[in-house]
């Protein structure tokens, strides 16, 4: 999509009482999402990824090992971020292991999980190397975007 189309559709979800478009160009999908916190609009571009041999269904099995909860202060070490808002999957199908556990060591561009947004599943990869010290968000729960989701050390 072209980005004189892109600023066209902004404007218009901006200057209008919409909340919400989505648009379906080709292959392209574009979500336009009118934040009501400030008066910036979120845009969320994807591309279809490669297919995957079984979908997830909309509730995933508990995870095997517990997660460990949220701490209240700013965890230490590098944060790896939600890209997008989707269902947040620790594994790639129910009763699968997960990707990661606390404790394991990763490299970057690992698999860490899959986020779920639209019908489509997006892997999230390590974006550095380390240990995975902490995982902040319980299995089949939805996630924000730039939410925390790891902690690597």
């Amino acid at each position: 999509m072209d980005l004189r189309k892109l600023k066209t559709l902004i404007d218009l979800v901006a200057e209008s009482d919409i909340e919400e478009l989505e648009v379906t160009e080709g292959e392209s999908k574009v979500r336009i999402v009118k934040s009501s916190a400030t008066p910036q609009n979120q845009v969320v571009m994807m591309q279809p990824q490669g297919s995957y041999p079984q979908a997830l269904p909309a509730a995933a099995a508990p995870a095997a090992a517990p997660v460990a909860p949220a701490a209240p202060a700013a965890p230490e070490g590098h944060i790896v971020k939600s890209p997008m808002v989707g269902t947040f999957y620790r594994s790639s199908a129910p009763g699968a292991p997960a990707f990661v556990e606390v404790g394991k060591e990763v490299k970057e561009g690992e698999t860490l999980c899959i986020i779920e947004a639209m019908k489509l599943l997006n892997e999230i990869d390590a974006d550095k190397s380390g240990v995975i010290k902490q995982i902040l968000v319980e299995n089949g729960q939805p996630v924000e975007f730039g939410q925390p989701l790891f902690v690597i050390g």
